[in-house]
C-alpha cells in the first residue's frame, strides 16, 4: 500500500493563484476552495490511491515566530485567500479525507511526522509527500519516503535530492540555513549560495562540523576565505536558521495507517459545502460515497 500525504496549504495557494476567481452565493471569494476540491478529487481518482491525509496551516504563524521575528507570517497573504482556509479544510473533510489543521505547528511538521511514522510500518510500501516544497526534501528516505510533485508528475527520491541540492536529505536544514529560504523568511548566511553550501555540507554534513578555518576544509570552493569569515560571524544565527528549517516529527497525530484509508466522500457534508460555495454540480463528479 502507498500513503499520500497532501500539503493542503500549498494546494490552496496553487488553486488561488492558478485558477480563475469565483464568487459564492453570499458574495465571498470561493475560487480557491472550488479548485482544491477538484484537485483532491483528482488525486483520489488516481489508480493506487487508497490511503491519504491532508495537512493545513490553520493559522500561518507557528512556534517558529517566537524563535525568530523575521519568520513568515500571514502579512501579505490576500484577504480573500485567508478567508478560504476554513472552507478548504471543510472541503477536504467533506471528501472524506483525514485532515490535520495545524496551529502551534505547521502543516509541514504534520507531514514530516506522518512520513516518519507511517514510513516505519511494515504494511506500507511507500509514503508520498505531495508537495514540491524544498523543505520536505529532508523527509525523503531512499525510495520508501519520497516527495511527489503532482503538477509535474515528478517523484523525488533520495538520489534526486542529492542530484538537486548536492547534499543528502539529512543536510537539507543545514543547506537552507546557509542559503536561506525567502518563502519562510529565513535570510541565510551572507555570501553563501547553493553551490558553496552543497560542497561543504556534502563533506561535513552539518554546520557545526565545518571548520572555522577555510584552510582545513579540504574542499575547493570559490571565495573560501570570505565564506569562512561570514560563517564565523554568523554561526550562531545559522544554527538558529537550521532550527527554523528543521521539521518536527513529534506532532501529536492520532491516526494509524488504517485510519487513513479513503472510504468515500461524506454526502451531507459535501452537499452543504457545495451549496455554500455555489458549486452544487460538483457532487456529480464524486465516484465514491461513504456508506
Amino acid at each position: 500500500m502507498r500513503i499520500h500525504l497532501v500539503d493542503g496549504t500549498y494546494e490552496l495557494f496553487r488553486a488561488h493563484f492558478g485558477a480563475p476567481g469565483a464568487t459564492g452565493p453570499h458574495g465571498t471569494q470561493v475560487g480557491a476552495t472550488r479548485g482544491i476540491l477538484r484537485s483532491l478529487l483528482a488525486l483520489l481518482r488516481e489508480q493506487g490511491v487508497s490511503h491519504a491525509a491532508c495537512a493545513f496551516d490553520h493559522v500561518i504563524e507557528s512556534f517558529r515566530n517566537e524563535l525568530f521575528r523575521g519568520y513568515k507570517t500571514s502579512e501579505g497573504v490576500p484577504a480573500d485567500l485567508m478567508a478560504q482556509f476554513p472552507l478548504a479544510e471543510q472541503a477536504a473533510q467533506a471528501l472524506g479525507l483525514v485532515v490535520w489543521p495545524m496551529v502551534e505547528f505547521e502543516a509541514d511538521d504534520a507531514l514530516a511526522t506522518a512520513a516518519a511514522h507511517y514510513g516505519l510500518s511494515s504494511d506500507v510500501d511507500q509514503v508520498l509527500i505531495c508537495t514540491p516544497d524544498k523543505d520536505m526534501a529532508q523527509c525523503v528516505r531512499g525510495s520508501r519516503v519520497v516527495c511527489f510533485d503532482r503538477m509535474r508528475g515528478r517523484t523525488i527520491h533520495e538520489a534526486a535530492v542529492v542530484a538537486k541540492f548536492g547534499v543528502s536529505p539529512a543536510s537539507i536544514p543545514d543547506w537552507l540555513a546557509l542559503v536561506g529560504d525567502d518563502a519562510d523568511g529565513i535570510p541565510g548566511v551572507p555570501r553563501w549560495g547553493a553551490k558553496s553550501a552543497g560542497a561543504l555540507l556534502a563533506r561535513y554534513e552539518h554546520l557545526e562540523a565545518i571548520p572555522d578555518d577555510e584552510t582545513h576544509w579540504g574542499v575547493a570552493v570559490r571565495g573560501a576565505a570570505a565564506l569562512a569569515e561570514s560563517l564565523r560571524e554568523h554561526r550562531e544565527k545559522a544554527l538558529l536558521y537550521r532550527r527554523l528549517a528543521t521539521l518536527r516529527t513529534d506532532v501529536p497525530l492520532a491516526e494509524e495507517v488504517e485510519d487513513l484509508r479513503w472510504r468515500g466522500a461524506l454526502r451531507p457534508e459535501l452537499n452543504s459545502l457545495c451549496r455554500e460555495i455555489g458549486d452544487e454540480r460538483f457532487v456529480e463528479r464524486v465516484h465514491r460515497w461513504r456508506d
